[in-house]
């Protein structure tokens, strides 16, 4: 365990980084410390971050130390992630047991480690680290739920409200969640004075007690029953086609179906040799016995893993190489984490003189086999398929461990798929970008922060179509004291948001923090994970910038926006912005919680004229009758 740990904690800090993803969150937690709310931008009500839990973890330990928030979501990620595989080999370990004679040696999770997107996404700023090291706390805890002579009713207790953390881990670990708090509660109850119904309650009440809570209150503060980024990139939708490329995009380059074949092999031969496959017996009494014992456990980390790969499938992937499998990989290897090999007795042995022999378990010995030279009993078998079976993963991770799977650099290739650490490490210049100042030598980033200065009095920062410089689109006049305030429109949220003030608005026609492009109709054939995009028209009606030639960008056309500023009025997107931006009044709460599922399902249309044909709105621009 130490030189597995100590393996992937020297491989991980070797290409320590932290994504312009992993800086979104920060942007968040930014706004937490200062008293704003968990918002991305003031006096908008977005959740821009995935996960619930690992933007609180962030937030309580920068509150804590009073470090660089950078270096804080750095080491905590590169913890959690180190833990994932502490748990994982803790839990196995005791799914195998140990006895004298017998050896539990590293397998699966020298896969793990020596995948490059495992050690690149153990940083990253994400909360990749995180989800392992629920998904590992969890595993080994089950194992000794299935395994305990006496469950003692706190520690169920404790396990189900681990368990109960799923979704805000990660919305889709809820599978994982329910599947854990299913076995709990269909099993056999420990002995309890006030009996099993009330225990089965209790388990339900614990384990539903802050997720249940926090949707009440997501609903009511956000306007919506699931994260805002689940709205933009639309994770209901299917793209098989692009899921499975990016699951090829993962197990080829890498061979990754070898060690896993290998893997499940060695694991059969381990679990024949263990007794765990016996057939079921088929009674309701036979199966709730089943469900607290290790192979369910086993059933139920195997399941989750299978299903959430059909999941990641359809949805299309991601963008980032490997990253949205991580977890999946994760559970399928947990039951081969570690594998026993006992060594066997007497590989060589000789008969005495004057008679046969009869070995440790009964059966003839070798001596009573004609060529008198070694044979292999089915333990013997066994430890050689284990021995092949280990040093073959060994010699694979060592191959999968200095091996590139993208070698496009700075490119992203046409399947929209991109190694994410090497080529901001390309763009930016810098071996291992932390801190936001690092971005500040990707493209584009020094001159927004210098037209922000150069302009006190406000504006819209739209990016050039050829992505060199900014356009500065300004505020009507008069200005404001003070000025009128900067937005600033750009893919990348992380490196903008934090290499400015938080009271510079920072929006992306994705949608991540803008709910208005949130909600907008998804591109059939867009880059996956990045297959929506509001036109900035929309965006200089909504902050009420100049919207006339020549202040407004050369490319912008003025019937455009005067389009947009009609679709605008549509109520149905008026009452989906009032949603985030009206004042958190008891009635707007009560207003939000009751709308949110309609919220989240509404759409607009990115072109400002049909979206006025969808509204049935009249167009400013009718086009003449033919």
């Amino acid at each position: 365990m130490v030189l597995t740990v100590v393996l992937f904690t020297i491989g991980a800090w070797q290409r320590r980084w932290i994504a312009d993803d992993g800086l979104i969150v920060l942007r968040t937690v930014r706004n937490l410390l200062a008293g704003n709310g968990p918002v991305f931008n003031m006096g908008e009500r977005v959740e821009a971050n995935t996960s619930t839990a690992w933007t609180y973890v962030v937030w309580f330990f920068s509150w804590l130390t009073q470090v660089r928030l950078e270096y804080v979501v750095l080491g905590v990620a590169l913890t959690a992630s180190v833990l994932a595989v502490v748990f994982a080999m803790l839990g196995t370990a005791r799914l195998w047991g140990g006895s004298a004679g017998q050896l539990l040696i590293p397998a699966g999770v020298l896969v793990y480690i020596a995948l490059p997107p495992a050690r690149d996404y153990a940083t990253s700023g994400l909360e990749s680290g995180l989800v392992i090291c629920w998904v590992g706390l969890l595993w080994w805890l089950m194992i000794r739920w299935s395994q305990a002579a006496v469950v003692r009713v706190p520690s169920l207790l404790g396990l189900a409200f681990l368990a109960g953390l799923a979704p805000l881990v990660r919305p889709e670990a809820a599978l994982i969640g329910v599947a854990a708090l299913a076995m709990m509660f269909l099993a056999p109850m420990p002995q309890f004075r006030f009996g099993p119904i009330v225990l089965r309650a209790l388990i339900v009440a614990v384990a539903g007690i802050v997720p249940i809570a926090y949707q009440i209150w997501r609903m009511g503060y956000y306007g919506l029953p699931y994260p805002n980024t689940a709205v933009a990139k639309d994770a209901g939708g299917a793209k098989w086609g692009q899921g499975f490329t990016y699951l090829w995009d993962l197990v080829g380059p890498y061979h990754l179906w070898i060690p896993l074949l290998v893997l499940l092999v060695a694991g059969l031969v381990v679990a024949v040799n263990r007794g765990f496959l016996v057939r079921p017996q088929w009674s309701v009494a036979a199966l709730r016995g089943w469900l607290r014992s290790p192979s369910a456990v086993v059933v139920m980390v195997l399941g989750s893993g299978v299903l959430l790969t059909l999941y990641a499938i359809r949805v299309g992937g991601d963008f980032m190489h490997g990253r949205m499998l991580l977890t999946q990989l994760f559970l399928l290897l947990l039951p081969v984490a570690v594998v026993p090999i006992r060594l066997p007795r007497g590989l060589v042995r000789s008969a005495p003189e004057g008679g046969s022999t009869r070995n440790h378990a009964g059966r003839p010995g070798e001596a009573d086999r004609p060529s008198g030279l070694r044979a292999f009993t089915r333990a013997n078998w066994s430890f050689a398929v284990l021995l092949v079976a280990l040093l073959g993963t060994a010699g694979w991770s060592m191959f999968a461990a200095s091996t590139t799977a993208i070698t496009t650099g700075t490119k992203i290739r046409s399947s929209g798929i991109v190694d994410e650490r090497v080529f901001y490490v390309l763009n930016t210049g810098v071996d291992h970008p932390i801190r936001a100042e690092d971005y500040l030598d990707y493209p584009r980033m020094r001159a927004m922060v210098a037209d922000i200065a150069a302009n006190p009095d406000g504006g819209l920062l739209l990016n050039s179509p050829s992505y060199t410089f900014w356009y500065v689109d300004p505020p009507p006049e008069p200005i404001p004291e003070g000025g009128a305030g900067h937005t600033v429109y750009f893919l990348n949220l992380g490196m903008t948001s934090m290499n400015v003030p938080l009271d510079v608005r920072v929006i992306d026609p994705m949608g991540l923090a803008y709910p208005l492009a949130a909600h907008s109709d998804r591109l059939e054939d867009g880059r996956i994970g990045h297959d929506k995009s509001l036109y900035p028209d929309w965006v200089v009606v909504d902050s009420g910038m100049v919207d006339l030639h020549p202040w407004m960008p050369w490319y912008m056309d003025e019937e455009w926006v005067t389009q947009a500023r009609t679709a605008m009025s549509c109520p149905e997107t008026q009452a989906l912005l009032l949603s985030t931006r009206d004042p958190l009044t008891f009635d707007r709460f009560k207003h939000n919680l009751r709308n949110a599922f309609s919220f989240a399902n509404y759409r607009i249309d990115r072109v400002p004229k049909y979206e006025i044909q969808r509204c049935g709105l009249v167009d400013p621009f009718p086009e003449p009758p033919r």
